[in-house]
């Protein structure tokens, strides 16, 4: 998923009394780095050099987005409802507990939205049920 900047994550080199030049691409996802430098020299020219850098940095961007789809869409072996992005939450506020089945989704990436239904209002089987409606209609 190319950004609309051209050069993002994308920076000119220039070290003449090292005899370096060229571009390097430096990215940060879930605490995981990744960096590669496309030499002047080794890709003929400077245009060159930038052109192999937008590429790779933007097949690294396609195949970390894979990634997240694939692990936002898979079941955890910590997910007990059996219903990805559903999970029954309790809350304890001055010594009350309140129960309730939660429906989380993400409408786009850097938003989380989310829903709940009170067991205690709905019965733990009907705010299990309205929670998972309420999850597969936001994200259809």
């Amino acid at each position: 998923m190319p950004s609309p900047d051209p050069n993002y994550a994308i920076a000119r080199i220039d070290l003449p009394d090292a005899g370096t030049h060229g571009w390097q691409v430096r990215l940060q996802r879930r605490g995981v780095k990744y960096a590669k430098y496309f030499g002047d020299r080794i890709y003929g020219n400077s245009e060159r050099g930038l052109r192999e850098a937008r590429a790779w940095r933007d097949a690294l961007l396609h195949k970390i987005a894979a990634s997240e789809q694939t692990r936002i869409c898979t079941r955890s072996t910590r997910n007990r409802s059996g219903v990805v992005g559903v999970s029954k939450v309790t809350v304890v506020t001055n010594g009350a507990s309140y129960q309730f089945w939660q429906a989380t989704w993400s409408p786009e990436p850097g938003k989380r939205r989310c829903v709940k239904f009170s067991i205690r209002r709905y019965g733990d089987q009907e705010a299990f049920r309205l929670a998972v409606a309420a999850r597969e209609e936001a994200v259809e």
